[in-house]
């Protein structure tokens, strides 16, 4: 049976010019994971220094970096066999991160991901880590990192502690400048929330449905000797509605959601529209996908998400969903047609977008 979108384990890129502090962000996430499980896939000769331990240019190798997270060190070509090692029942890992070489095409990685046939994955996006001390020279030598941050999801403004505000903004603006709709963070020494990644873990039983919507941590505040309150530089908004929405008002919303709208993650109640089931929404930068499953028999019907950005209107996003309910909702052929747009994005055993099966 192939698992559910929620059951699937979000793959992150990491990627970033060399000197960025891709593996400095790294580390920090694998010191604040909140309880998950990390795989980390080292596409580099680079090290990563967690717990005294140091893996270097130890390609084929997988080493456990303690507290259930594992490292590989690949070739790309060897992505997949190594994807299907980490994403094994056994494993029972949360997410997994690819660190992605200094010089590579970021965008060929994700590619691979977005075309894999292991149904274990989903996309959990690009992040492009960006020195913000040292981009405008390294953007003129190299312009093709304007493809990268296009590309990106995410976009951390790292070592921000080494630039003035001026400075500052101006890499903003050369950031904006490549044509980027991505969210935007900043960070020092590659620190920002691991919510902005992966959700916390579920609990003992890592049951999905004890804190499939919860983002309480998101918000914790974390020490450190550098960081101050990461949560300052993003917003996250929580939307819950018991009448079901407008499946072509709702698609609408979702394909002109606004610059810097990271992450959607959540359940949608579309009525009459499919009243046998519920669809998980997962959302990353521009990528798009439902997973319908069966309602249970005691479940309340409801749509409950969450949005996750930097520089949003939290307001707004509330009125436009507001706006995506339907209180006189009936089956009719405009509301058949409505849910196709959704069914564009549900991804089928075979690959193939359509219906889903009945329960």
């Amino acid at each position: 049976m192939t698992p559910s979108r929620a059951q699937q384990i979000p793959v992150v890129v990491l990627a970033g010019f060399l000197g960025s502090g891709k593996t400095t962000l790294l580390n920090h996430l694998l010191r604040n994971r909140s309880g998950n499980r990390i795989g980390v896939v080292v596409n580099d000769f680079g090290s990563i220094e967690i717990d005294a331990m140091t893996v270097a240019g130890q390609v084929g190798s997988t080493v456990s970096l303690g507290n259930g997270c594992l490292c590989c060190a690949v070739d790309a070509s060897e992505l997949d066999g190594y994807l299907d090692t980490l994403t094994g029942p056994a494993v029972r890992l949360d997410v997994i991160v690819i660190e992605a070489s200094g010089l590579a095409e970021p965008q060929e990685l994700v590619r691979m991901l977005l075309a894999s046939d292991n149904d274990r994955i989903r996309y959990g996006g690009l992040v492009e880590v960006v020195d913000a001390a040292e981009f405008p020279a390294t953007h003129e030598r190299h312009p093709e990192l304007g493809r990268h941050i296009r590309a990106a999801d995410l976009v951390v403004l790292n070592k921000t502690d080494r630039v003035s505000g001026p400075e500052l903004a101006a890499v903003h603006e050369a950031v904006a400048a490549t044509g980027s709709r991505a969210a935007v963070v900043r960070s020092a020494y590659g620190r920002i929330d691991p919510g902005l990644l992966f959700d916390p873990v579920l609990g003992p039983d890592r049951d999905e449905g004890v804190r499939q919507l919860t983002f309480e941590d998101l918000l914790r505040e974390t020490a450190g000797d550098h960081e101050e309150h990461l949560h300052t530089a993003y917003e996250s908004v929580s939307f819950s509605s018991g009448v079901p929405l407008d499946p072509r008002r709702f698609m609408a919303f979702l394909d002109s959601r606004p610059q810097g709208l990271y992450r959607i993650k959540g359940y949608v109640d579309f009525g009459a529209g499919d009243p046998d089931h519920t669809y998980a929404l997962h959302a990353v930068g521009g990528f798009l996908g439902f997973t319908p499953r069966p309602w249970t028999r005691d479940e309340t019907r409801r749509t409950q998400l969450v949005l996750i950005g930097s520089g949003i209107d939290a307001e707004a996003l509330h009125k436009e969903l507001a706006a995506c309910r339907d209180e006189r909702q009936e089956p009719t052929e405009a509301l058949e047609r409505g849910m196709w747009g959704v069914l564009r994005y549900v991804r089928q055993p075979d690959g193939e977008p359509g219906p889903p099966d009945g329960p």
